[in-house]
């Protein structure tokens, strides 16, 4: 796996460029419900509530997230995604338990929540409880172009969910990038990732719609490998990875937030003189 060399920098927007992560992808070991696609980028559970545990293919960087954004939903069940990391090797795994709560952080060195706005929060040993509340809101996506969680500055455009373009979006945009959806929302973005610390340890984070949840565990054993892990659980049937650039964004990266800046409503895209891949790049991304 490619190594970041200095993690203070791995998205900072000045500085020397540094090695970027791998892409992520999923991990062929998985639950038995869950199908992947030939990319590795999507995961689905086919039948059930259950078994739909997956893991990122490669331990994470320090600092990188581990990005999905949730595809589809299925009525009728109760419960959501639950994402988290471990530091278990997924293909050490006899089998991979049915839940990741409780079953595979039963078996250790695993930290795994369900998703909800702010409830994970914990604050720092010897500080007082206020630590733990929840974070402010962050300003809006294109004020403030990158989150800062801990020693690293991370691009905020791909955290945030976008809606599918329609009569609609420009305000569901506006909603997700002030993260008022429930965050288990349809096109929501969750992301996990660890912080290293001085002592050797490191604090997890999980970020909703571009907004840091504030450490979630801490403690983590910085120096073992630590693969992500993303349960397709109950109500949430489909997710799909969303790839971020850490150094500095691609030109195709600043059209797209120009023209994204520009346009009040993304079907107005279609009538721009631009190609159609850079179109959809813009509509949907």
């Amino acid at each position: 796996m490619a190594a970041v060399s200095d993690p203070v920098g791995l998205g900072a927007p000045r500085g020397p460029a540094l090695p970027e992560p791998p892409p992520t992808r999923f991990h062929p070991v998985h639950g038995a419900n869950i199908r992947v696609d030939l990319s590795g980028t999507r995961a689905t559970r086919v039948e059930s509530f259950a078994h739909g545990v997956c893991f990122s293919r490669e331990p994470l960087a320090p600092g990188q997230v581990f990005l999905v954004e949730i595809e589809e939903k299925e009525l009728g069940w109760c419960g959501h995604l639950r994402l988290g990391l471990t530091a278990l090797d997924p293909a050490s795994l006899a089998a991979v338990p049915e839940f990741s709560l409780p079953d595979l952080v039963s078996l250790g060195h695993t930290w795994v929540f369900a998703i909800t706005r702010h409830h994970n929060r914990v604050p720092r040993e010897g500080r007082p409880e206020a630590e733990a509340l929840a974070p402010s809101r962050p300003p809006a996506l294109l004020v403030e172009p990158y989150l800062c969680i801990e020693q690293f500055r991370i691009p905020r455009d791909r955290l945030v969910g976008r809606s599918r373009p329609g009569l609609y979006s420009h305000l569901l945009d506006q909603l997700y990038e002030l993260n008022v959806l429930p965050p288990t929302a349809r096109r929501s973005r969750l992301g996990v990732l660890f912080c290293p610390r001085p002592d050797g340890t490191a604090d997890m984070h999980i970020v909703i719609n571009g907004e840091d949840m504030g450490p979630s565990a801490r403690g983590l054993p910085a120096a073992q490998p630590l693969y992500a892990v993303v349960d397709v659980f109950a109500s949430t049937k489909s997710v799909r990875l969303v790839q971020l650039e850490y150094g500095l964004p691609s030109l195709q990266t600043l059209c797209r937030l120009v023209i994204q800046r520009s346009v009040v409503h993304r079907l107005a895209i279609d009538g721009l003189h631009l190609p159609k891949g850079l179109k959809d790049f813009c509509k949907y991304e």
